[in-house]
């Protein structure tokens, strides 16, 4: 972790180009250079209000893990995995902070929130071990891993993980990525419509970060920017009004907020 302490790292689109820089009190510390790289603040702020918040990074792969908090598991009566179990989500899925969420017009069947913590990657890793990992961790973001749930189960001999959360947008994640960071001490709450849904610490996770650094790492190479959704706990639902506001919150890193209408 840095000893500097927590860092909030964002990416924007101002002026019709993109940039990167970190959120200080007095506004956006715009940087040049690359922000998994060498990069200097370049002496520009900008307001907030002055930008579009893009995702905070652009991975190669999303990892979205299932079954991986002690909690969920003995709710759904499930044997706790002996080792992660993951599925790749479609990058195209990803959408900005903010962003209006459309459920698609061939499908209108159920959708769900799922508010996660999520791991960035900051350097390319592989064969890594639980101890090494955290020097390959960027920061930690907050997470909707957005669900069509009956596409998902729709056939009885293939579950369609990917199909059912590679929808167009169904991956929104952000504001911010925010390094120094002890992932352990943090709480993952989603609030839907005004109304709080998930409240449940990481510490409950089966496989901890740096244990799914090292164990993913062994079986594909990380790179930087990749983005590792760490699964969610009990208290996932529908979202069934005709617009829905979604609110996933993490204490230290901030309020990931979108909008899903059916």
């Amino acid at each position: 972790m840095s000893a500097a302490g927590p860092t909030k790292w964002l990416r924007f689109r101002h002026a019709g180009a993109t940039g990167f820089g970190t959120l200080t009190p007095s506004g956006i510390a715009v940087h040049d250079g690359e922000i998994f790289g060498r990069n200097t603040p370049n002496g520009r702020v900008l307001a907030l209000d002055e930008v579009e918040l893009l995702a905070p990074c652009a991975p190669s792969k999303i990892v979205a893990l299932w079954n991986n908090f002690h909690a969920l598991a003995a709710k759904l009566n499930q044997p706790e995995p002996p080792e992660p179990l993951y599925l790749l989500k479609a990058t195209t899925s990803i959408t900005t902070p903010g962003a209006v969420i459309r459920r698609p017009s061939s499908y209108d069947g159920k959708t769900t929130y799922e508010g996660e913590l999520g791991i960035v990657i900051g350097k390319s890793c592989s064969r890594v071990s639980k101890a090494e990992a955290d020097a390959f961790i960027f920061g930690y973001t907050c997470v909707n891993d957005i669900t069509a749930n009956d596409i998902l189960t729709r056939d009885p001999t293939f579950a369609q993980w990917a199909r059912a959360k590679g929808i167009d947008d169904y991956g929104p994640f952000g504001p911010v990525i925010v390094t120094g960071l002890d992932p352990a001490k943090l709480v993952v709450r989603t609030i839907l419509n005004g109304v709080e849904r998930q409240n449940y610490p990481i510490s409950d996770m089966i496989f901890s970060a740096q244990e799914l650094v090292s164990k993913i790492s062994h079986d594909m190479t990380l790179l930087p920017g990749d983005l590792i959704a760490v699964g969610t706990s009990v208290g996932v639902g529908v979202m069934k009004e005709p617009v829905n506001t979604v609110t996933v919150a993490i204490d230290g890193i901030g309020e990931l907020t979108n909008e899903f209408r059916l």
